[in-house]
């Protein structure tokens, strides 16, 4: 395999993640959901992005490479991240935007930035589909 895919892999994994996302998004709005582009929402594209190569390691150099382990470890640093940090700075981000509601002047801060559980292990799934597509069908040929 050429050494492109750890390159092109969680690219296409973003990609693939963000463009599921919108799609769910325009769905659930009935319109073009261009404003829903961003943190939060079903997939995680910060999940796919690490399962991704997290993934592609594991198919090219297997569980014992030392790689792996450090793959292993970033993502699990990422998916917590996402769950627990990234959530809480949106809990509260809801309450700081209470509290300056009848400010004009302040612009309200984004509220929606971590992931359900749900919504890493949907954005863990397309990461991994990701690099098993690029590991069986293109091969060497990044």
């Amino acid at each position: 395999m050429n050494n492109n895919s750890y390159l092109i892999t969680p690219f296409l994994a973003w990609l693939a993640a963000g463009c599921i996302k919108f799609l769910i998004n325009s769905i659930r709005a009935k319109k073009l959901a261009f404003s829903l582009i961003g943190y939060g929402g079903l997939p995680s594209n910060h999940s796919a992005i690490v399962s991704s190569m997290t993934a592609l390691i594991v198919l090219n150099e297997g569980i014992y490479s030392p790689a792996f382990g450090v793959a292993l470890t970033l993502s699990f640093i990422v998916l917590l991240d996402a769950n627990s940090l990234r959530r809480a700075v949106g809990q509260h981000a809801v309450l700081i935007n209470q509290l300056v509601k009848d400010n004009i002047e302040v612009k309200p801060l984004r509220e929606r930035m971590g992931h359900s559980k749900v919504e890493i292990v949907a954005g863990i799934v397309v990461g991994i589909f990701v690099a098993i597509i690029i590991k069986s069908f293109l091969g060497g040929y990044l």
